[in-house]
Formats: C-alpha cells, structure tokens, sequence
C-alpha cells in the first residue's frame, strides 16, 4: 500500500482491522515517518484508537518524530483519558507541557486531575469517560441521555447514579435498561449496594477486587463519595501482567525491566542483573568463611567433604519453594502479615515433614551406597563410622530442610512489614541466606554426633 501510494485501502485497512492488529503490523518493520503517513489516511479519532495499542517506546518516538505538535495535540484529545494521561507521563516534562498548550482546555484539567495521582494508585488508572445519570427520570429518558454520551465513553454497559453533587448514589445496567418499562423510574432500577474503589487504592487491591467479583468496569470513589471515574477490566489485566512480571523478575533476583526484553539496551539489562549478581555473590563468599571455620573437622574426617553441596542444596531449594508459595499468597491476599503465626505454624509442620522425608532418603542413600574406600581417613585416623555418618546426614538434611522452610517462609512477610516487596525475598536470596547457615547447622550436628573424633572446631 504504501509503495502504490494506495490511500483508499490504507484507510480500510485502518478501519476495518482491529486497532490491535493496525498498530502490531506497522510496528514491525516501519518507520515513525511512514508509520504516520498511513495513519494519516484515516480520522483522527480512529488514530486515537489505533495509537495506544503501539509499544510505549515506539508511541514515545511518534510523538517526537516531527509530525507536528497540533496534530499529536488533537490526538491527544481524541485519546481515552487513561491512555493520554499515562502518555503524557512518560514523555519529557518539557514536551509534555508544550502540547498541553494546544489541547482543549477541557481535556487540559482532566489530564491535570489524573496526573497527580500517584502511579501505583486506582486514581492514576482510571478513565473520565463513564455513563451516568440522575435518579429520578424515566428510563426513556436514560436511555436518550445514553444515545449522546455512548460515542464518548468507554463502556456504557454499567450506567452510573450520582445526585447533584455526584455522589455515587447506585448502578444500574444497560441490559435492565433496555428490559424495563419506558416510565420506569431509574432509581427504582438501580442497584444501591455498589462496590466501590477509592482513588487512593493501590492498584494491586483493586486487580483482587476484580479478580473476586469478576467486574467489567468498578467505579472509583473520592474521600466524599463522589465519583471520579471509572477502571475497565482492560486495565486490570495490564495492571495483572506487570505486577506479575514484576514479581517473577525479583524472584529470579533481577531488578525488574519495564521495557521489551529484546529492544531494551544492553548496559540497562546488564545494571539490573549485575546488581543483585554482585549482591548474592558478595553474601555467597561467606560461605567460604564458613566452610574455612570448619576446616579441621573436614580434614579429620574427609567424607564429610562429600555431602556439603547436598546438604546444603536442600536449605535452599526448600527456602524458594515457601517464598514462592508466601510471596503468591501475599499478592492475591490470600495471607497477611497479621497471620505470620499461622504461616509460621503451618510452615513449620509442613518443613518438618519435608524434613524427615528427604532426612530418610538421605540417610538411606548415605548408609546403603556410600562407596567403602570413601570412609578411609588420613593420618592413620579411624576408618569413619558409618552409622555415624548416616545419622550425621539423616539428621543434618532434616533440620536444614526445617530451617530453610521457616526463612523462606517468613522474610517474605517480613519485607512486607518493613514495606519492602516480599518478591525481594527471591528463590537466590532465600539460597545464599540459607547456604551459610546450613554449613554451620550440617558441622554442628556432625560434632555433636561424632564427638572429639571430628576434631575441634575452632
């Protein structure tokens, strides 16, 4: 289309296709340049709705790409008041304010009033764009003032009450609407019981709430019950996807990467993951402390060597699994820091059983197939006494398994008191945390069983 200079079809072909699709195919292999003139084939509002569907850094670089400041002004208008006012928000501070310049002074002060949320608050996701009525008319009447304002809204399908003052009064739906008697009053329609958000919610609250009622769009309240705006299930499910992809990145020990993985620079992606590398390299060297302490005991009795990396493997892999299970259990509200003892007691069972499990199959793996010349030490030193050993392992395995299920249980919770992200407490930090301690816990119990024939420890 573009190399025929075929104007007609680029305009249906923007028309017709969903803006998802528009916007995934120029973004593929077209410049800002040519993406704007096939754009430009079409009205401006179908570019609103095209736009908001293109990549954050690309929709960034066609804002700057000289297409002109009065045509990004008047799609800046045309645009769903969440989509331009989280625009806005990215660019430069000194773009920002000189197309604000140019837009409507209307959209200028609802921008305005958006933006000042902070950006993890339901205020700073929610849209201007809702239905609403009054009380007391008929429905023929409602669904008139509807015919005007659907064109303009995001959804019509759950209409808003507010009185004078727009206070949230009710909610009424399209469907009763359309089903009800034409002299019907609305109020006698709507539904008084409404649930709500306030525009100081975190996002993370309100993406539950969705979840548990399974909403299509909630409305949001201020600190006077009066209705400010609308959240659509839309926005709930990016709010789902980053929050989660946020999650995942710290619990594989990266600080989490907004931009496109492939498209984001590499000294970005390196400072991310190098961080939290140097961090838990830094704190896994102490594992050679620990392991320099306890030397001696090594160097009497040799096998012990042997079953350092099992035993101390275990901490860590039992630490993540209960982080991960802690951390979930936090983000969908399923647990509290009010409810650490019950976590506590809980995890402390579950570790315990766990525990003994993996202690039995150690022990077993231990005594049945430890090769004979193994137990052979130097010096002249006594043969290493099996059963010992067995019970060394058996016992060692169990209590980190025990050890590692309580940290990784309870730093989650925690971080979350002290108003850190429990995703900070990740499968690599719960590892190297329990390494170190699992080395001193796996020597103490082999000194305690062994006895003077291990050596000191000092």
């Amino acid at each position: 289309m573009l190399e025929k200079n075929d104007r007609l079809a680029m305009e249906t072909f923007c028309e017709t296709l969903h803006p998802a699709t528009v916007a995934e195919t120029l973004t593929d292999s077209f410049s800002p340049e040519e993406i704007w003139y096939f754009l430009s084939s079409t009205s401006i509002e179908h570019q609103a709705d095209i736009f908001p569907y293109f990549p954050v850094e690309l929709q960034l670089e066609l804002v700057t790409s000289g297409t002109g400041r009065e045509h990004i002004a008047k799609l800046i208008e045309e645009m769903s008041s969440d989509d331009r006012a989280d625009l806005l928000q990215r660019l430069p501070p000194p773009v920002t304010e000189n197309l604000l310049r140019l837009v409507d002074e209307a959209d200028r002060k609802d921008i305005a009033k958006l933006i000042q949320y902070p950006k993890n608050t339901a205020g700073a996701l929610m849209t201007t764009d809702y239905a609403w009525l009054p009380a007391n008319i008929t429905v023929d009447e409602a669904l008139d003032r509807l015919r005007l304002q659907a064109p303009d809204k995001e959804t019509i399908y759950y209409v808003y009450i507010v009185d004078e003052q727009r206070r949230l009064l009710g909610v009424v739906s399209l469907r009763d609407l359309i089903l009800a008697s034409r002299r019907a009053i609305v109020s006698d329609l709507m539904e008084t019981h409404v649930f709500y958000v306030r525009d100081t919610d975190d996002r993370e609250q309100v993406a539950r709430e969705f979840g548990e009622f399974d909403f299509i769009a909630m409305p949001v309240v201020d600190a006077d019950n009066r209705l400010v705006g609308i959240i659509t299930s839309d926005d709930v499910i990016d709010v789902v996807v980053e929050e989660a992809t946020a999650d995942a990145h710290r619990m594989g020990g990266v600080t989490p990467v907004d931009e496109n993985y492939l498209e984001a620079s590499f000294a970005l992606i390196w400072r991310k993951r190098a961080v939290w590398l140097v961090l838990l390299f830094v704190a896994e060297m102490s594992t050679f402390t620990a392991m320099a302490h306890f030397d001696d005991a090594m160097k009497s009795i040799t096998v012990l060597a042997l079953f350092v990396p099992l035993c101390i493997s275990i901490g860590g892999n039992s630490g993540s699994q209960a982080s991960t299970l802690i951390t979930r259990a936090l983000a969908l509200g399923q647990v509290t820091v009010s409810d650490w003892f019950r976590a506590f007691r809980h995890e402390l069972l579950m570790g315990a059983a766990l525990g003994a499990t993996l202690g039995l199959i150690g022990a077993a793996r231990t005594y049945f197939m430890t090769p004979g010349h193994v137990l052979n030490n130097p010096g002249g030193a006594p043969d290493t006494d099996i059963t010992k050993l067995t019970m060394v392992i058996g016992l060692a395995v169990s209590a980190i398994c025990l050890y590692g299920t309580l940290i990784g249980s309870m730093l989650p919770l925690l971080f979350r008191r002290i108003g850190i992200d429990p995703g900070v407490a990740s499968g690599p930090f719960v590892a190297t945390f329990v390494d170190v301690t699992g080395i001193v816990i796996y020597f103490s119990i082999a000194k305690l069983i062994f006895g003077p024939a291990i050596g000191p420890l000092e």
